[in-house]
């Protein structure tokens, strides 16, 4: 048998040049994964120096101010601290439930980060289910929420924990028909695709002004699921002691916080893709994306623009449910689940169904 070694060299140089393209793919997501948590830690500080600057503003007080420039490092010394102080036990607690319920808490909502669009094509996972990915995964907060309620042992966590759970399967299902009425309305439910639906006629082709019953469903939703004022019934302090968090010290109490901040920042994110345009910024009449070429990724500049337009929407929207907490008192726990059950449910049921007719008619 003659052996040709041109054939033998060329199967070489394609194996080789393969592994390197395996090696390049594997560093270049690690890359990627650690750049978007980087950015989403930085996102979170600057969050929390926003609610404490307005909420000082609000409250005509002074805010933080000795922690670094404009107490810009506050956030930071208290995450410090709390990571360097004890972590306690309860004595008669179920121990892996009480470690595990915060971590799932975090990894849930980080894990939906993965499909939010910062950018054109500018995304981790650009997925043909990417809303209801990160629907079905924000789902599991809750359960990290009511297994530290359990494993505390303590009736007051406990309560909170089922407060939680109950509160979000309560605002899950509106907050989701919504959902459904902008993929319906785009087509699609990637969330590339529903930014890119918007673009098409501008300004006045946000879902924003084509689905405004949906939008103010969703924001109401989206801040019963982010345990935001007036529906913080899950950490009451007047009633539960703080709640789930009851039991807890040290860094695992901070990552309670996190969550919550995350979840925050999360619902914003999705506020802007899919009602407020995405990375599209137009005025009437006048496509600026169009102007500058940010829509086809014209180099680092278009991929700059597009990132800081979507953060900008994202932290402007992120005024409403900061300034809601210092304006709305608390509600009681029948009446939360009244509004969601009685209210919510029925409403955005009839705005999916005027969505369906309309699409119909269109076809």
């Amino acid at each position: 048998m003659i052996i040709d070694t041109t054939e033998v060299q060329a199967i070489n140089s394609f194996s080789t040049s393969e592994s390197i393209k395996e090696i390049y793919g594997f560093i270049w997501m690690f890359v990627s994964i650690f750049t978007l948590i980087f950015g989403i830690i930085i996102g979170v500080l600057v969050i929390v120096w926003l609610e404490r600057e307005i909420s000082a503003t609000i409250q005509q007080r002074i805010g933080p101010e000795y922690a670094g420039p404009l107490g810009i490092l506050q956030a930071l010394a208290d995450g410090t601290k709390l990571l360097f102080k004890e972590d306690l036990f309860p004595s008669r607690g179920d121990i892996r439930l009480f470690s595990v319920g915060p971590s799932i808490a975090v990894i849930s909502i980080l894990l939906s980060y993965l499909v939010i669009p910062f950018g054109y094509r500018l995304v981790l996972g650009d997925l043909s289910i990417g809303v209801f990915l990160w629907i079905t995964i924000s789902s599991i907060a809750p359960i990290g929420l009511l297994m530290s309620g359990y494993g505390s042992n303590n009736k007051y966590s406990f309560s909170g924990g089922l407060r939680a759970a109950a509160q979000s399967i309560s605002y899950e299902i509106p907050l989701t028909l919504c959902v459904l009425s902008i993929s319906l309305l785009s087509n699609s439910s990637s969330t590339v695709d529903i930014v890119e639906a918007q673009s098409k006629y501008g300004f006045w082709g946000w879902n924003l002004w084509r689905q405004p019953i949906g939008f103010i469903v969703f924001l109401i939703s989206s801040l019963a699921e982010c345990e935001r004022l007036p529906f913080d019934l899950p950490e009451a302090e007047e009633e539960l002691v703080a709640g789930y968090q009851t039991e807890y010290s040290g860094i695992k109490f901070g990552l309670f916080y996190i969550a919550s901040y995350l979840n925050l920042l999360l619902s914003s994110l999705f506020v802007t893709v899919l009602y407020l345009g995405g990375w599209n910024f137009s005025i009437p009449y006048i496509s600026i994306p169009e102007l500058f070429g940010i829509n086809k990724m014209a180099g680092v500049f278009g991929i700059t623009v597009g990132i800081f337009i979507t953060l900008a929407k994202a932290y402007l929207f992120l005024f409403i449910p900061i300034t809601t907490r210092w304006t709305l008192p608390r509600i009681r726990m029948d009446q939360l689940l009244n509004l969601g059950w009685k209210f919510l449910l029925p409403i955005s049921l009839g705005n999916l169904l005027l969505t369906t007719s309309s699409q119909l008619v269109s076809l």
